[in-house]
């Protein structure tokens, strides 16, 4: 009997985030090593999320990476992968097998787990959504660096993503582009999701990856930051809290926040249901960094 009445506490809980929230926008940004799972219950925890999602009347848009998966089909076809400041050098040929792995591979795999689950999803490659500018990183003596086939997101087409949230659709999107010169590109993304964010007016942002969340001590996944203000970002990257890897996950969410999403949440996509416990609970699971 205790249990079935915590199971009911557990679900009021939930009542008033699923009211506040239900005919929202959510963008999602798939990323992780539970992408890459030998097991399918642990895709399926998180296709399942989406699934309960649509279930409330929140409407989610999935945004999704696919960065391990890339480098092994480049390491079966004989490609080294190369990386310069963080980012996968692209050439023409890197760049067309990037398309193929992430748009025809790993896009109808979450498509059709969220529609086994009983969700509905359609997916978008990257280039019939995003536009592009192609992107340099700056060189350790300072020099702008020409890095082939890598774009920044510039521009999201929303009308075929608005005309599934109008259907109970779930769009799901892959990080590719076309760039101004009618190029395809290769594209972060973290910048894509939080752009789509942007776009759509979402009220929440929310990354998945293989870290709890930002950590006061990145050796210690006990110092969880569950609460940030965008005023304290730059103090924390000084400190050097903030590190180089989450550097780029930061500054979307901020840019999204400061553009008018009401909240980014970093979150484990390894913790079962880890996008359910952050939203529809009071304590949350993850990170989230706020407006004010």
């Amino acid at each position: 009997m205790n249990e079935l009445i915590h199971k009911a506490a557990v679900l009021l809980e939930a009542l008033p985030y699923i009211q506040r929230f239900s005919g929202e926008r959510f963008v999602v940004k798939y990323g992780g090593s539970f992408m890459d799972s030998a097991d399918p219950a642990v895709r399926q925890g998180v296709a399942r999320d989406m699934v309960f999602l649509e279930a409330v009347e929140i409407n989610p848009v999935v945004v999704h990476g696919g960065g391990k998966a890339i480098s092994r089909a480049m390491k079966e076809a004989g490609m080294d992968p190369d990386f310069t400041q963080g980012h996968r050098v692209t050439c023409k040929d890197t760049v067309t097998l990037v398309h193929e792995v992430l748009s025809h591979q790993i896009n109808p795999e979450i498509v059709s787990t969220i529609n086994a689950l009983g969700g509905v999803a359609k997916g978008f490659p990257g280039t019939e959504i995003f536009t592009c500018r192609k992107k340099h990183v700056q060189g350790k003596d300072g020099e702008m660096m020409d890095i082939g086939f890598v774009g920044e997101v510039t521009s999201v087409r929303t009308e075929p993503l608005h005309d599934c949230i109008e259907q109970g659709v779930t769009p799901v999107i892959s990080p590719t582009a076309l760039g101004e010169d009618g190029q395809l590109y290769n594209c972060n993304a973290d910048v894509a999701a939080a752009m789509t964010a942007v776009a759509l007016q979402a009220k929440r942002l929310v990354f998945m990856s293989d870290v709890p969340g930002l950590l006061a001590d990145p050796n210690d996944p006990e110092s969880l930051i569950s609460h940030l203000h965008i005023t304290e970002v730059k103090r924390l990257k000084e400190q050097g809290v903030i590190g180089r890897g989450m550097i780029p996950k930061v500054d979307s969410a901020t840019q999204a926040i400061e553009a008018g999403v009401g909240k980014v949440s970093f979150v484990d996509g390894r913790l079962n249901h880890a996008v359910l416990l952050e939203i529809f609970t009071d304590q949350g699971v993850g990170t989230e960094i706020v407006l004010k």
